[in-house]
């Protein structure tokens, strides 16, 4: 009798979760999505051009990425150091923000991407398609990109 009432706890739980959770998501904003838009797009195009002051105004110093080269940068400093030495550097990046979450204080953008790394860059040549999170926050008033979470997806040979 014990482990049918702790079946069924559980399994309440489970259920009220999902609702839970929605109440945390707000509607979308449309003004909101397009200046989140247009700060990921210009991400995205600092990152490409390697300008390290666009980059300083957009990551705060703790910001943190999940990295496609299988490893956690930790601090903003760290990966300008990356993109300073060439490790983060490119022929080609292309954005393409997809799904915009909104919450309070807080913007997830996912989406996909195509880039090319530069000669003397990890896969230098090669064109990676990826799929990314990030996660842009407000703080003090201005919007940040606090986290972000990028991941190469390999090429199907097309059979099943």
């Amino acid at each position: 009798m014990k482990w049918i009432s702790l079946a069924l706890a559980g399994v309440l739980a489970l259920s009220c979760t999902p609702s839970h959770a929605q109440q945390f998501q707000l509607p979308e904003d449309p003004a909101l999505k397009e200046q989140i838009r247009k700060l990921d797009l210009a991400h995205a195009e600092a990152i490409f051009e390697g300008d390290t002051i666009t980059l300083q105004e957009l990551m705060p110093d703790d910001h943190t990425v999940n990295h496609p080269t299988n490893r956690i940068v930790q601090e903003k400093a760290e990966l300008l150091k990356l993109i300073g030495e060439g490790v983060i550097r490119y022929t080609r990046f292309e954005r393409r923000p997809e799904k915009f979450l909104f919450y309070k204080d807080l913007v997830v953008v996912m989406g996909d991407e195509t880039v090319v790394p530069a000669p003397g860059a990890p896969n230098e040549g090669k064109v990676l398609r990826r799929r990314y999170t990030n996660a842009w926050m407000r703080q003090d008033g201005t919007w940040r990109l606090a986290f972000r979470h990028a991941n190469n997806v390999p090429e199907t040979s097309g059979k099943p």
